[in-house]
């Protein structure tokens, strides 16, 4: 038995962090069975419960949380450890946010559809790929819509009554574009 306590505490301590309990579920048991100790929560507010002072060495953080956005749990865990690994892993993904999440501190950027593998292929990731392809076709005009809110957004610290305000346009079209899925390149 205390062999057994043993395995569990040399393994890495893992934070995910995502509103979707079902994915939740299902992405911790695949990520304890690739060696980690899983903590889960599915708000900001009880991820910084969890937290107790204390960074994981690791942490997967979806974007768009209830009560806030996960940019702002990124910044917390890098200022309690700066070698935390984190991995935002969202469904509302636009350049912007990217940016944002690497400026915090992520060391990579994940857009939903992903699975523990490509979280697995993130965190073995310690540099940039000079090989990646580069996009020919300008974004849409919806997707550079999008990209702006997000901004915007960001600017007010995930308000969205200012970001409305800031925008020009009524707070109820603002909440119905943002819980649109990102359009597409």
């Amino acid at each position: 038995m205390e062999a057994d306590n043993l395995l569990l505490t040399d393994r890495p301590q893992l934070l995910l962090v995502d509103d979707d309990e079902t994915l939740c579920s299902v992405l911790s048991v695949a990520l304890e069975k690739r060696g980690f100790m899983v903590n889960v929560a599915h708000s900001i507010n009880a991820a910084l419960a969890t937290l107790a002072g204390n960074a994981p060495e690791y942490a997967v953080i979806d974007l768009k949380m209830p009560d806030g956005s996960g940019l702002a749990l990124v910044a917390e865990l890098k200022s309690l450890d700066p070698h935390t690994k984190i991995v935002v892993f969202t469904g509302h993904s636009s350049i912007v946010t990217a940016v944002e999440a690497i400026k915090l501190g992520a060391i990579y950027y994940l857009s939903k559809p992903a699975d523990a593998d490509d979280i697995m292929a993130a965190f073995q990731r310690d540099e940039g790929d000079v090989n990646v392809l580069i996009d020919d076709k300008p974004p849409s005009v919806e997707r550079l819509e999008w990209d702006h809110i997000n901004h915007i957004l960001i600017a007010n610290n995930g308000n969205i009554s200012a970001t409305a305000r800031a925008l020009g346009m009524h707070r109820r079209t603002l909440q119905r574009k943002l819980f649109k899925r990102p359009p597409r390149h």
